[in-house]
């Protein structure tokens, strides 16, 4: 289970979003670090196959991203999730069931196992629009989840979540991470400092930091202070 960058690039006009990354992500938990506009989310959706490289690649076990194999064991969060909002939370999930490819029967189950999992059971027949912030957000988190991935993505997952949601996702992603390739962003620092086995940490495109973070480093809130605020 590798999922391989090399030399990937990405440029709007004159601006270079994305330059030269060559990275290697192993199953386990990798925090992504960086000011707004460092080319975060871009590089997440070159990940998830939703935008193409203008040079280099991507690969998980020699397989192209752009590939249905690919896709079949992709979730993925974006920053801007689409909800719908007539649906109730179970029809939501259901409905990202069947483009799945789930079963009705096995629907029901996953969607069950989900609304449990992120603590939504309660409000399962509630209208989505009638949901608080954070309830969607945890149906966002939900629906990346439906097809047990093996790459995970997820793009600010925590916005809008209260802090006792926030841990109780952070315990949720370590879990994950025993057996998937997780990839988190996000500007809470306490979010992942304690969870990630990894920090890539980008400015202007480009990788300033990648490695584990450890006490001997310092704060790491301080540093993110120091370098992104």
């Amino acid at each position: 289970m590798e999922l391989v960058a090399d030399r990937l690039t990405k440029q709007y006009d004159n601006k270079i979003a994305v330059d030269r990354l060559s990275f290697t992500l192993k199953p386990g938990v990798t925090g992504l670090l960086g000011a707004n506009g460092a080319g975060k989310t871009t590089l997440m959706r070159m990940i998830t196959g939703i935008l193409s490289p203008t040079s280099g690649e991507i690969t998980y076990d020699g397989k192209e991203v752009k590939s249905e194999e690919y896709r079949n064991i992709l979730g993925f969060l974006p920053q801007d999730f689409g909800y719908y909002p007539e649906f109730t939370g179970k029809e939501f999930l259901m409905y990202f069931c069947a483009l799945k490819g789930l079963s009705k029967k096995d629907a029901k189950v996953r969607t069950s196992e989900l609304l449990k999992m992120v603590v939504l059971e309660d409000v399962a027949n509630k209208k989505v629009r009638k949901y608080s912030g954070g309830m969607k957000q945890r149906l966002g988190i939900a629906q990346a989840l439906i097809n047990r991935p093996e790459v995970l993505i997820l793009d600010e997952p925590t916005a809008g979540l209260d802090p006792k949601e926030r841990v109780r996702f952070r315990n949720l992603i370590e879990e994950l991470g025993k057996e998937s390739i997780v990839l988190l962003s996000t500007h809470i620092v306490s979010d992942i400092e304690n969870i990630a086995d990894r920090l890539i940490m980008m400015r202007s495109g480009r990788i300033i930091w990648d490695g584990k973070w450890t006490e001997e480093n310092g704060s790491l809130e301080e540093f993110y202070l120091k370098e992104f605020e």
